[in-house]
């Protein structure tokens, strides 16, 4: 079944009923349980989905599973640090993007080798048991003998060693969501490089860790096991489990008219201010050998901007002043690489100074921006 827009009206095909929005198509169709599945495959439209459903839809007396994919990116939890948890350089010479959940938890890899779930019922209905229970046992009704189970801290493992599924989660005031991962292909090379952070040992932060772990695929243990497979047992499971009969609706983010607001959701958890700014204030200690010599930066953060930033060298090498209005120049600034690569590059070119100091000011830019 798809779920698609004509004159700007719901359309559900074998329905001739019209209605404007996504909750009101639900409405009509008076059923209890409602599978979809998203047609995108972009982050930002999928987590905007999420969102909409939890705000907009009458959760009180249904229940919603909603698959999806992702085209390669990484996702933070709500409360964690990016530069403490991946590799930020990386990222962006691999052209993958970062994005902040709305939800708690660590910090994952997705790409299309990966299945994203998440289940939403009432926050009275809220059982990441019960949710889980429906994926390790479709995983077993395709492979009987496959060793798959839950933890207390809501994983899923294979052989009882290797994590294939971490759990996140957001709780309204009356409506609450369970998302979780499932590692079907995941190219683990990536994987393993993007979620190593490069700077994680100059960092002091209470942002909450991601906890590591060793992980493995499922089609390392059976090939067969592809994403549209579990994908249809895990939605087959969900009607089992719960007593529903759901077909699988197939659901585009990018219809405004079928879900009001949803392009303005999608486009704020864009913003450099949501993914970077809501890290929770953190401290940069780094100790920096610029040519030869020894150099300590410290620098403090609050909403992704650098409240105080001190710069330790010895007078020999470069005036006092010259390195008071260096820092001076990064204070009230984004802690940001592209940001401050162009005020340092300014205070470079705006200020007099013989060509040995100007070298030296920017083999220490460099240094600076190593830790960005």
């Amino acid at each position: 079944m798809i779920l698609r827009l004509s004159n700007r009206a719901c359309v559900l095909s074998g329905s001739a009923r019209l209605k404007s929005t996504l909750s009101t198509c639900f409405d009509e169709m008076g059923k209890a349980g409602i599978i979809l599945k998203s047609a995108s495959t972009g982050i930002f439209e999928n987590l905007a989905l999420e969102d909409w459903i939890h705000d907009h839809v009458d959760l009180q007396n249904r229940s919603i599973l909603l698959l999806w994919r992702n085209s390669p990116v990484v996702v933070i939890g709500r409360h964690q640090n990016p530069w403490q948890e991946c590799n930020l350089p990386m990222l962006r010479r691999l052209g993958i993007p970062l994005a902040r959940r709305r939800s708690g938890g660590g910090t994952v890899f997705h790409d299309f080798g990966n299945i994203n779930m998440t289940f939403f019922t009432s926050k009275k209905k809220y059982d990441r048991h019960r949710n889980l229970k429906v994926v390790t046992s479709a995983l077993k009704a395709l492979k009987p003998d496959l060793d798959v189970t839950a933890t207390d801290r809501f994983d899923i493992l294979l052989n009882g060693h290797y994590k294939i599924s971490g759990t996140a989660a957001k709780l309204g005031r009356t409506s609450a969501y369970h998302h979780c991962t499932l590692l079907c292909s995941v190219d683990r090379s990536v994987l393993s490089s993007v979620l190593k952070s490069n700077t994680s040992e100059v960092i002091r932060s209470n942002a909450t860790p991601s906890v590591p772990s060793p992980v493995k695929n499922l089609s390392d243990v059976d090939p067969t096991l592809d994403s549209d497979t579990i994908m249809e047992a895990i939605a087959s499971q969900y009607n089992n489990e719960f007593g529903f009969d759901s077909q699988v609706i197939t659901v585009d983010p990018a219809h405004e008219a079928l879900m009001p607001g949803i392009h303005k959701m999608s486009k704020d958890i864009q913003m450099w201010e949501w993914i970077y700014g809501k890290t929770p204030k953190f401290s940069v200690c780094a100790s920096l050998v610029v040519d030869d010599v020894n150099v300590k930066l410290d620098m403090d953060i609050k909403s992704g901007i650098v409240e105080q930033c001190a710069v330790e060298i010895p007078e020999d090498w470069l005036p006092p002043e010259t390195v008071n209005e260096f820092t001076s120049t990064l204070n009230g600034s984004k802690y940001c690489p592209n940001e401050a690569a162009v005020l340092l590059a300014a205070f470079v070119r705006t200020r007099s100074m013989s060509a040995g100091v100007a070298g030296k000011i920017q083999r220490l830019c460099e240094g600076v921006l190593s830790v960005m």
